[in-house]
């Protein structure tokens, strides 16, 4: 998550005042048994958290699927009450420099808190792949002098951006994407406890615009519902200003038939509602990778000019 999140504290201000808590906060897991997905890594976290007996740790894995979330859960369970004043939570993309490691790093594990038997203080760092490399540098020289009374835990993208040095220090977990039927349960979840009205084709449609992100789907769910105040396929595409797949696949059809000129006059159409030349390749992209009934060798020759073309696109806005 960015760093403006909305810690568990501001979530109840703001539902204390009457503003609108984001669901994906709201409905944030807070035992590692209610996350999603990812069900090996999870169990070796919950001994983790029965054993007492944390490492330094580094989640990597796309964005959306639970890593900080899984951190958060697994301080929650290693630091009881004692949580708010023996966890720091900070996000490397925004605080990306060695000043942050010199200044709130240093200052919070010099701290001395009061916590249970043989537990450590935890500090956590989301988005750790985007700290500059004399960030990383610093922070592994703090890992080292600190190590008896602190751990640190980091969720990135790319664990291989990572310095040596940290990775070698740190207990590795790789998340995966989540499956579409997981995204599917969780969204029906929150659904039925907002008393959501929604389509069969509705929720499909969250599902494939989120490409397994949990976040994104539940983002999307709350936009719909505010925009629309029911979810249905052609709400979520105008919310995630993406073109229907529906479309894309008509336009795929008519390529495979050689229909060059229907083709192209649905491609126009796509072109005057507003969608960009890279919100088409990208849809189309998608589609392509779900059509089970085009050959292989098609498949392959779609996606091979459609990243050559969202290649030259990205260029030209250079």
């Amino acid at each position: 998550m960015s760093s403006s999140k909305i810690t568990a504290t501001t979530a109840d201000i703001l539902k204390a005042s009457g503003a609108e808590v984001p669901w994906v906060e709201k409905y944030r897991p807070i035992i590692l048994d209610d996350i999603t997905g990812n069900t090996d890594t999870i169990e070796r976290l919950k001994v983790i958290a029965r054993d007492g007996n944390c490492p330094h740790i580094i989640i990597s894995g796309a964005p959306g699927i639970g890593k900080t979330t899984s951190i958060l859960c697994l301080a929650h369970a290693l630091l009881g009450d004692a949580y708010k004043e023996g966890v720091l939570e900070l996000n490397a993309s925004d605080e990306r420099g060695i000043d942050v490691v010199r200044n709130k790093i240093k200052t919070f594990a010099n701290t001395k808190v009061t916590l249970p038997a043989g537990r450590h203080k935890i500090i956590i760092l989301d988005e750790a792949d985007s700290m500059t490399a004399g960030a990383q540098q610093a922070l592994r020289r703090t890992m080292e002098i600190y190590s008896n009374t602190t751990r640190f835990a980091l969720a990135c993208n790319n664990s291989s951006k990572i310095i040596e040095p940290i990775q070698s220090r740190c207990a590795i977990l790789r998340y995966g994407k989540l499956k579409d039927q997981e995204v599917l349960k969780r969204l029906v979840e929150i659904a039925s406890a907002e008393n959501v009205k929604y389509a069969e084709d509705g929720l499909a449609a969250l599902i494939f615009t989120s490409e397994g992100d949990m976040r994104q789907a539940i983002n999307n769910l709350q936009s719909t519902v505010s925009g629309f105040g029911f979810v249905s396929a052609e709400s979520v595409f105008k919310v995630c200003d993406q073109p229907h797949p529906v479309v894309i696949q008509k336009l795929l059809s008519s390529c495979e038939k050689g229909d060059l000129s229907d083709a192209l006059d649905q491609l126009e159409v796509l072109w005057e509602q507003g969608y960009s030349a890279l919100d088409i390749i990208s849809t189309l992209l998608k589609v392509v990778k779900g059509m089970d009934r085009m050959s292989e060798f098609l498949k392959l020759e779609f996606i091979k000019n459609s990243a050559k073309d969202s290649d030259q696109q990205f260029l030209s806005f250079l």
